[in-house]
């Protein structure tokens, strides 16, 4: 196939790990495009995931995931092997999320603030016309986003406390206190669904 890497391709002078992201990202700069190609393949349904729960938008999805990987093929050359790639990959993921938030303002133009009047009215419209996947994502995605990401990270990727302070950048308790904060107001949010839940 294609996509699969021949090991005819490799640079004859390191044999690397095929398993291996690291082992990847260096035959990548060493000139190698079809490490490239499976870096992409190994980690493009995790980017996909993680911009579609922390937007709450499909259209988006394949625009993004495209610019995400176009970042990383650029910036490749500048990983230090100091944190795990996908990690890194995060950060860039999130990054690209947050610009497209603050282009477009998709909190506002996708999630208008309910008002009393149509609170209830808006909630029985999603009970019969949406399935609770579909509910929680919604309700995830009405989260403030430093909240958010950090929940969709834990509870939808299965990052680590530790990977999250690293990819987001912030300090291990910070994390830990706003994915606490992210699931009682999740739970606040998903109290009228949960007969659904159970």
């Amino acid at each position: 196939m294609d996509n699969e890497i021949n090991k005819d391709d490799m640079n004859p002078q390191a044999i690397y790990n095929l398993n291996d992201d690291f082992s990847l990202i260096r035959q990548f700069n060493s000139g190698n495009e079809k490490a490239f190609k499976e870096l992409v393949n190994r980690h493009k349904e995790k980017v996909r995931n993680l911009i579609y729960l922390t937007l709450g938008n499909t259209d988006a999805v394949d625009d993004i995931s495209q610019e995400v990987f176009i970042s990383v093929y650029k910036k490749l050359k500048f990983f230090r092997f100091e944190s795990q790639f996908s990690t890194w990959l995060y950060r860039i993921t999130v990054n690209k999320c947050r610009d497209h938030l603050r282009k477009v303002k998709l909190r506002n133009l996708f999630f208008p603030a309910l008002t009393p009047e149509n609170e209830n009215h808006s909630k029985t419209y999603l009970r019969e016309n949406y399935d609770i996947k579909e509910i929680v994502r919604m309700y995830v995605a009405k989260l403030p986003e430093k909240m958010r990401v950090p929940l969709v990270l834990r509870d939808f990727e299965g990052l680590s406390y530790q990977e999250i302070a690293e990819a987001l950048e912030l300090d291990l308790g910070t994390v830990k206190s706003r994915i606490f904060r992210a699931r009682e107001g999740l739970r606040k949010f998903l109290e009228p669904f949960q007969e659904e839940l159970l």
